[in-house]
């Protein structure tokens, strides 16, 4: 029985006897349980909540990137919408639109990122794992284009004709 989690100080376990891991988890009828996301990067949009995992495979699935992650951007309309930063594979080239075209295939509505940033390098952690307190910080002062005041310009306004 777990009480306890090594060298921490505060307690393990919920009032009601869980362990608390900050995982996002769906139980199917089968008796599976599905890890969905991390619920500090879930993305949360107009009262839905965005799975960054699901964008993120959809844009791996790319044959230019190598590296992904979603992250929730600040939104005056949604409260946050994702914003897709991929690392390109060495040697390849890709445009934010053709990405955003790629993963849409693959995403419902609601998940689209509403923007894609290209960077030389994704930090990634001694665990391996993205580390996207960083890409927050790396991201801090950047506005989604969906964001602006009309909410016209950008990929999205230009993916629905809108100028």
């Amino acid at each position: 029985m777990l009480s306890e989690y090594f060298q921490h100080d505060s307690p393990t376990l919920t009032e009601d006897g869980w362990f608390d891991t900050g995982d996002v988890a769906v139980i199917h009828p089968d008796g599976r349980m599905q890890i969905t996301d991390r619920a500090k990067d879930v993305i949360k949009s107009g009262g839905e909540w965005i799975s960054t995992i699901d964008i993120e495979n959809a844009a791996l699935s790319h044959p230019a990137v190598v590296q992904a992650a979603a992250i929730g951007m600040p939104h005056p309309k949604w409260d946050e919408r994702p914003l897709l930063v991929v690392q390109l594979a060495p040697g390849q080239s890709a445009e934010p639109t053709e990405i955003l075209d790629f993963v849409k295939k693959d995403l419902p509505k609601i998940s689209w990122p509403d923007d894609v940033q290209i960077v030389e390098e994704i930090p990634i952690g001694a665990t391996g794992k993205v580390l996207k307190t960083r890409l927050r910080e790396m991201f801090r002062d950047y506005t989604l284009p969906t964001a602006s005041a009309d909410g016209k310009e950008g990929i999205i306004g230009r993916l629905f004709g809108r100028k």
